[in-house]
Formats: C-alpha cells, structure tokens, sequence
C-alpha cells in the first residue's frame, strides 16, 4: 500500500543531531526514552528543501524490550478501567487534536512534503476513527440469551488481547495510526506504534495530546527505527497482534513472521488502484476526478487513482482534458497556501518514480505529460520535486502498469468496450481500491457486483469508507482476515468469549424469612 516502513533507511552514528535542530527520541511509559545513547540515528529531511531538519533515534531489540514491558505493565490496569472512563479519555483526546490539528498537519507538510490542506484533511479523516472509537461502550456489547435450555442462560462478551503493535507508513503519519490505536486502546489494549522513520514528529505529538487527555503512562508507546525494530515487534513474546499498512512484499513478509510467531496479523499491502471511465460518463468530471485522485499528496497513497482505463472512442478527448488541467496546477512547497501539490518524500524516491517514465516509453508508451518539466513556484532547487505525470497508450504487460509505483505518474490504458475494461482490473494482482465513471446506474450495479476489489467508488474516484465501515482491499492488497477500523477492526483488538450458566432455582431451600409453619 505505501513504501515499507520497515525497510533501510539511511542512518548515522550518534552525534549527528549536531547538524540538525530536532531530535525525535522514543516515547515509552509516557515519556520521552532516556536509556542508552543509540547505535544508530536516521536523518529527517524536509522534502521541499533537501535539507536534513533533524534526526531520529532507531530502536535496537533493547527498546522494543522496553516499550513491550512498559505496555505489558500497564495492561492490568487499564483492562479494569470503565468503558466510559476510557470513552472519556478519547473524547478528550479527540477534542486536543482538534484544538492542535493545524499544528498537527505543519509537521506533517514539513516532513512529508504534502501541502498544507492536504495534511489537515488527513488529520480530519484521522479523527473519524477516534470518533468512532468514543462509542467503544456500545461497540463492545455482547449478547443474551435467556434459557437456552431449561435454566440454562447463554451470553458472549469481547475482551481486549493485551500488548498490540502498529507500523504504519511515511505517507500517513497521522491519520494511518488514528486506524488503530483509537479502538485498540478504547477497547482496553496497550498499543506500541513503530512509524516511519522519514516522518516522525507527529506520532510524538500524537503521543504528547493522549497523555494531557489522561491516558495512563504505558498504555501507548512509540518505538523508532527501520526492519531491527520491525523485526523485534514481529518476535516478542509479549505482543499479541501486529497491524501493518505498507508495500506488498512488506506485508506478506509481517504476516508470514507475525503469525509464525503466533501473533494476530492484518497487514494492509500495496495497489494498483484503477479508475474506469465509460464511454456515456460526463468527461469534465471524470477529467477533475483523474487528476485530483492520481496527483494529490504527489500520488504518494495507497487510494490514489494510478491507472485510467478509458473505454474507447473518448481516450483521446479524456486525456487532453487531464492535460489541460495538470498544466494548470501548482506545484510548491507545502507551507505555501497555494501550492496544490507538493515533492515526494525522499530523493531517492523521486528519481525512483522518475524512472518509469523512461521506462514506460522505451515500452512503447506516450508520455503526453512529463512531469519533470513541470514549473515548481517556490521551491528550493535541490527538493525532492517531480510534477504531475501521464502516460499514455499504457498496456499490462510494461513495467508502468505493472508496478506500484507511488508518486504522480497516471498510466492511461485503452480499452474498446466495458467487458474489457473489467477483465482489464480483475487480472491485476492487487485489488485495494476501484471506481467507475458513468451515468448509467445498470452499468455501475454490474461493476460493483463484478469486480474482484475490496473498496468501490462510483462516480467517486478515492472510495476511503468511512470510519464506521472498515478500510481494506482483496487480493494481493491484503494479508489476513480483518480490515482496518469499523465493525471488524474492534473484532481484530477483542476476542470473543461465549458463557453458559446454570444458577439454582431459590425454591431448593435455602434462606427463608417467612413465618415458620408446620409442613
């Protein structure tokens, strides 16, 4: 779904905060980590600029010792706390992120490189779920069954599984934890969140607002670094569910280790998430929905629109549509007002992404729009820049289609007819996200029912549920049974536990208050 936060990362030795005004630390037991100097740090960049702004601590299999234990030691306690204590407590929390969301979302821009309302959207879309979360009383409730036989009762409760772990990616950096940590601790775990080390400083803050909304120390951590920490999470005896959004291969190999370890798994993978637009669609909105979905947040998220499937005779007339506006739009940094999109997240990425286009056309691909000639207003020189992309005259078989390639690059694929079209997304290994342009409802129903991809969008081109329903995708897209937040993500942080009771009848005998009489 998003590069792996597991992965490498470039990384110093102790001592390189020295060249950079901000230090991301640990936070575990309520409080930011004080134990041993680190073996290893990693630069923060702000993408707009190139330039290092800080760094960050990596965790050693110490550290994550420490977080477990620190969660582990809470989880007694906080088990025991009321449903309504702990709905208070996300309401408050809920209240503090509101009250902080625009400092929030200037982490965020400073870090990722997303712009400005981008960022505070996600933070926005992050609150849902701890909405949701304050009505933990009601989500946890069970059921009754009165004399399921004779005097016999039967109810089933949910109960919390203890030391619970999220790794979550760099595109992401509020609104992906908001997934889970809000129902995971209101349903009375410990949560251990590993974020990505290129965008650490919001999970710190997040970690700062729990703690001034009277979350008890422990009850939520945060651990950084790279694949040791990851690894670390994955093997502990002491953690009983591991939640991950990132790439495919990153999934599968959390999954694959997770549940060796005896773990409850969700891992949320990569997409390849296509946009199909019929022939009687109005072309103004199925342009505005192209663009907006494949190059906001710099197509750097796991919903953004990265294939078009035009069902001919309107490809040509689509895509000069979609030129006209990429043309138009600003591209800066994202502390800016009116920058619309803004650089990918490292260097090494953006010359990543940049490479499909050379690749795309040596396949025999039209790059109608090149990116890389893009005007950038405002932005430094040495940034992580790269403008919106689109290729087109794409087929399945080039690497551009093929991969997931997370940045602003729209591959435009053309196909003669809607039964072409369908076959076109359900031979795709992914299956995340879909949606469909057109005006006639039949249409829209046979694609709905027909096409194997877990979220559908009709007319709407980035179908995120709300966070009420769960959030997750078929295929190659999920490893695991559960989807994140909504109904079945309080299944995946509960157990379920089914009682049958017998209690005797008064009448046996007993305490008798009544006036003695001879039987």
């Amino acid at each position: 779904m998003t590069r792996a936060s597991a992965g490498k990362h470039a990384s110093e030795a102790p001592g390189a905060e020295k060249r950079a005004g901000k230090h991301c630390t640990h936070w575990i037991g309520g409080k930011p980590w004080t134990g041993a100097e680190p073996a290893r740090r990693g630069d923060i960049y702000n993408p707009a600029t190139g330039q290092v702004t800080g760094t960050v601590d990596f965790a050693t299999a110490a550290e994550v010792d420490a977080a477990v234990n620190a969660a582990a030691a809470a989880f007694p306690a906080w088990r025991e706390t009321s449903l309504v204590k702990r709905a208070s407590v996300m309401f408050a929390f809920r209240e503090l992120v509101r009250q902080h969301q625009a400092e929030l979302a200037g982490l965020i821009s400073a870090e990722h490189g997303k712009v400005a309302s981008d960022a505070a959207g996600e933070v926005a879309r992050g609150l849902e779920v701890v909405e949701f979360a304050c009505g933990i009383p009601h989500l946890v409730k069970g059921a009754f069954s009165e004399n399921v036989s004779t005097g016999v009762d039967a109810y089933s409760i949910r109960q919390p599984l203890g030391v619970v772990v999220g790794i979550t990616p760099f595109n992401f950096p509020a609104m992906v934890p908001m997934w889970m940590f809000p129902i995971a601790i209101a349903a009375g775990n410990t949560f251990i969140l590993k974020p990505s080390e290129k965008d650490p400083s919001a999970s710190l803050r997040i970690a700062e607002l729990l703690a001034e909304a009277g979350l008890p120390d422990g009850v939520f951590n945060v651990v950084h670094g790279g694949k040791e920490a990851v690894d670390a999470l994955l093997i502990h005896p002491g953690v009983r569910a591991v939640s991950f959004v990132g790439s495919t291969p990153v999934a599968r190999y959390v999954s694959e280790v997770g549940t060796a370890a005896g773990k409850r798994v969700q891992a949320l993978g990569g997409a390849k998430n296509h946009m199909v637009v019929l022939p009687d669609a109005d072309l103004d909105l199925a342009a505005d929905a192209a663009v907006s979905a494949g190059f906001g947040s710099a197509g750097e998220r796991c919903m953004a629109i990265s294939v078009l499937v035009a069902v001919d005779p309107i490809g040509d007339e689509l895509v000069a549509k979609i030129g006209e506006r990429v043309a138009k739009l600003k591209v800066g940094p994202g502390d800016q007002p009116e920058s619309e999109m803004g650089p990918l997240v490292t260097r090494a990425h953006r010359d990543k992404v940049a490479s499909y286009l050379d690749a795309g056309v040596a396949d025999g691909a039209v790059l109608a729009v090149d990116g890389r000639t893009h005007p950038v207003t405002g932005g430094a020189a040495d940034g992580f820049w790269l403008g919106p992309s689109v290729l087109d005259q794409v087929r399945p078989a080039m690497s551009c289609y093929l991969d997931e390639i997370f940045g602003p690059v729209l591959s435009v694929v053309r196909t003669g007819s809607y039964e072409e079209a369908l076959g076109v997304v359900n031979a795709n290994p992914y299956g995340n996200g879909t949606a469909i342009f057109t005006n006639d409802g039949g249409a829209a129903r046979k694609f709905t029912h027909e096409v194997e991809v877990g979220m559908v969008g009709i007319n709407v081109p980035i179908p995120v549920p709300m966070a009420f329903y769960s959030f997750g995708g078929w295929k190659a897209s999920l490893f695991g049974d559960t989807h994140v937040h909504g109904t079945e993500g309080v299944h995946f942080y509960t157990r379920g536990k089914a009682i049958t009771s017998r209690w005797l009848d008064p009448s046996h005998g007993g305490v008798n208050l009544g006036f003695p009489v001879n039987q």
